[in-house]
């Protein structure tokens, strides 16, 4: 079970006054409530995408400018008080988790399309604007936004930025980190600080590196500055099936050992391709153990010329079934089961833990194996849905959430596999970041030396540990948690 520290009893003892003066910093508007401090209504932000755990807030707060993000943050940190941002909640690593001292920044009212700029081909945009919102956006002029969550709908791009997301499509165009110019980040003082902007690299120390995945620890993003591009002139994806997880991996591994890189490459195993058929009705071979969507894009002679060359490198593998989409209305239809998946497994197994580790991809035919052997070990099923092209693996492991021994097993059994993903080369997340889910095994894949040093930066940013502390670091790591707790 996931430690949280212990509430600042002289903090909660001043809950109406520390309500009462941050409303007076973010007042009520024609947008709704500016502070929400009443027990009812704080429930809906006591937990993120990591749902197991649970805890209401101190006070919620609805910032609609930089400005008053500044002031508050400003305000918590002359009273010792501690921040949580949150975007959408989304979190599938409990990146926006609260604690019951702690005031949660909620930047959703800030949703605004700041800039567009096709010239340069960027969009500056505020942190609580979606991630579909910024291609909707640009998609009139032909232009698009690359990263795409399954979450898309719904995750913001300011906990894109602090997540590093990816998406489907990011073995193509790369996850937030690259497809990213510049950030307004407020430290915990109340700072206003600009890191980058319209140019393409900025001079000296990386700083937006260093910011993106630094999961709410170092300032909270309130604006952001990100690349737009050419939308394709058209993409078509394609279906091969196989008899063995194993074999769809050395599939995935001869793909990008050809040198071609398709836009996507997805695997799904057969309890994901069965809860997905049910639901999606895609047209998923049903006898098949493991399951690759590919898809290129281009133009028609470059997509068939892409899609020739990936039919005869899967058709080697003895496919049980291999299908080309020929139409766009075929590939949409191929991409609904995807798309749709964490919802599909969630009608076999209400309760489900989503996994995130990064592997090389010529480790994927080991790691599965392991991963089946792991889940006969444990006696609980697990569903593989992942990024196969860049070795971002989602395993959902199913439990019952009213069997504490199941959720115990859960637990026991994703943090096996994240210590596998760490054996074979990898790490600990691809774009799901820390949090609290993976806190407690930092030490897996970093050693004391690495972690002091990490350590030592989100210090220089927040010296008091009040931004979005207890986690990322272990609890025992950091006096100021441990003196508190």
């Amino acid at each position: 079970m996931i430690e949280l520290p212990k509430p600042d009893p002289a903090v909660l003892a001043r809950r109406d006054e520390i309500v009462a003066a941050l409303r007076a910093l973010v007042p009520d508007s024609g947008r709704g409530q500016g502070v929400i401090g009443d027990a009812v209504r704080l429930k809906a932000y006591e937990t993120d995408g990591l749902s197991a755990y649970r805890q209401p807030p101190l006070a919620v707060v609805l910032p609609t400018s930089t400005e008053q993000v500044a002031a508050v943050l400003r305000y918590c940190h002359q009273n010792n008080i501690r921040v949580i941002p949150r975007g959408a909640g989304t979190s599938l690593s409990g990146g926006a988790l609260p604690l019951e001292d702690g005031v949660v920044i909620g930047l959703m009212r800030m949703n605004r399309i700041l800039e567009v700029d096709y010239a340069d081909r960027l969009a500056v945009v505020e942190a609580g604007v979606t991630n579909i919102g910024i291609t909707q956006a640009v998609a009139g002029d032909g232009f698009f936004y690359a990263p795409d969550p399954s979450s898309q709908l719904a995750c913001m791009i300011g906990g894109n930025v602090m997540m590093n997301s990816g998406g489907a499509h990011c073995l193509k165009y790369g996850v937030t980190a690259g497809n990213l110019l510049g950030v307004k980040l407020v430290t915990i003082e109340g700072d206003v600080i600009d890191i980058g902007g319209a140019h393409l690299d900025a001079a000296g120390y990386d700083w937006l590196g260093l910011i993106t995945g630094s999961e709410g620890q170092l300032g909270i993003v309130t604006e952001v500055t990100v690349r737009i591009l050419r939308a394709a002139e058209g993409a078509r994806a394609m279906l091969a099936a196989y008899r063995s997880n194993e074999v769809a991996g050395e599939v995935v591994d001869a793909i990008i050992a050809s040198g071609i890189i398709p836009v996507a490459l997805e695997f799904m195993d057969r309890p994901a391709i069965h809860a997905c058929e049910a639901f999606a009705h895609a047209g998923y071979p049903l006898d098949a153990e493991s399951l690759l969507i590919i898809e290129v894009e281009g133009n028609t002679a470059e997509q068939d010329f892409l899609l020739g060359k990936l039919k005869e490198i899967c058709g080697r593998f003895d496919p049980i079934s291999l299908r080309v989409a020929e139409t766009a209305e075929e590939s949409l239809a191929i991409w609904k089961g995807r798309k749709g998946a964490f919802g599909a497994v969630g009608r076999i197994s209400p309760d489900y833990l989503c996994m995130d580790g990064t592997i090389p991809t010529g480790e994927l035919p080991r790691v599965l194996r392991r991963m089946q052997e792991m889940s006969d070990d444990y006696g609980l099923k697990v569903a593989n849905i992942f990024h196969a092209g860049d070795g971002n693996l989602h395993p959902l492991i199913m439990f019952d959430a009213n069997d504490p021994e199941s959720f115990r097993k859960a637990e026991a059994f994703g943090a096996d596999i994240l210590k596998l993903c760490v054996e074979v080369g990898g790490c600990l997340t691809g774009e799901h970041g820390v949090g609290v889910e993976k806190r407690d095994l930092m030490n897996v894949q970093f050693s004391e030396i690495e972690l002091t040093q990490q350590r030592a930066i989100k210090s220089a940013f927040d010296p008091q540990w009040l931004l979005n502390p207890a986690k990322v670091f272990p609890l025992a790591g950091n006096p100021l948690l441990e003196r508190r707790a």
